[in-house]
């Protein structure tokens, strides 16, 4: 293709993503620099036939003023990064000091919120990931030996977890595990312990969650390890069933190094995904016992506007976050597609 036939071509895409992707994180960057402007207070004297009371007020008219001269607010820098409900770089500094060892150190930390929904976000992308992978290609395996009359069945009820969205598969697994639900009550039978309840202890909620995260997004990773299941090279098969290959030596040695670039893909989707978690914490009532980066930027635009630039802050650094995570993946990606570079 000509060059002057892609730009044409290419550019609708582009103008695109510069309108709905770059400006609008532009706003968000821009906006994570500056703080509210503080409210015009006017002392306000009132008197009546019985003496004069001094009241103090806000000036909507000047406080009106200031906004239209500087919508974003005051600048702030990096200030609102460094705050308490972020970074809390003094407070971190203090605890440091103040600790006896490391573990008494992430103790005290998860005191602070941010840090507490880093804890969180991070357990739940480092454990759900791995298993969506490993569940989903033993379930592409399981499927793909099936007699074929009976696998687009399978397909149809291993995809089901993905069909129900986010929210109302939480909300269904929520009441499932209430005291009164089918898991709950099961749980306390089982163990002989009828006060048990998962929703009252944090281990037990962050497990759940967890739970339910690799048994939604299981379905994804199974589609797509099994569509590369159907790529595996026969006569490579055939070869080493000849050579006395077991079932297992097969999977290592055929199988696997065929599908991992389809691995890299599907790690890259979850990484993203699972460090983006949120709908689960809602439809769980998690808040009490698991927050995540993403709750805290729900929390704080669901109040008052005064909360954008620690929203804003927040979902900087959860890009920041994302693009660390990201970043082993793609360069080996990269490596992959270019071994001269």
């Amino acid at each position: 293709m000509k060059h002057k036939t892609f730009f044409w071509f290419f550019l609708p895409t582009a103008m695109a993503m510069f309108l709905f992707i770059a400006l609008p994180l532009l706003s968000v960057v821009s906006q994570s620099f500056h703080v509210p402007h503080d409210k015009v207070l006017i002392t306000v004297e009132n008197c009546d036939p019985f003496g004069c009371t001094s009241q103090t007020q806000i000036d909507h008219t000047l406080t009106q003023e200031l906004y239209e001269a500087e919508p974003l607010g005051q600048w702030a820098g990096l200030g609102i990064y460094f705050d308490r409900g972020h970074l809390a770089i003094k407070e971190v500094g203090e605890m440091w000091r103040g600790s006896s060892d490391l573990g008494d150190f992430f103790s005290t930390l998860k005191n602070l919120p941010f840090y507490r929904a880093m804890g969180f976000t991070l357990t739940f992308t480092f454990v759900v990931t791995p298993f969506v992978i490993l569940v989903g290609f033993l379930i592409a395996l399981a499927v793909n030996s099936l007699h074929q009359r009976l696998k687009g069945l399978m397909i149809f009820f291993s995809l089901l977890p993905m069909i129900v969205t986010p929210l109302i598969g939480s909300l269904i697994m929520f009441w499932m595990i209430d005291s009164r639900g089918i898991i709950g009550t099961g749980l306390q039978v089982l163990l002989d312990n009828p006060d048990l309840s998962l929703k009252a202890s944090t281990g037990l909620t962050w497990v759940t969650l967890i739970i339910y995260g690799i048994w939604h997004s299981a379905p994804f990773a199974f589609i797509v390890f099994y569509a590369g299941l159907q790529t595996v090279p026969k006569e490579t098969l055939e070869s080493a069933m000849i050579d006395g290959a077991t079932r297992l030596q097969q999977i290592m040695h055929v199988v696997i190094p065929h599908l991992v670039p389809l691995v890299a893909f599907v790690a890259l989707m979850q990484l993203m995904d699972n460090f983006r978690v949120f709908e689960p914490i809602i439809g769980f009532n998690a808040e009490a016992h698991a927050t995540s980066l993403s709750w805290i930027i729900y929390n704080d635009l669901g109040g008052e506007t005064r909360l954008l630039s620690s929203a804003a802050t927040t979902s900087v650094l959860t890009i920041i976050g994302v693009s660390i995570l990201l970043a082993p993946v793609l360069v080996r990606t990269w490596r992959e597609f270019n071994p001269k570079g």
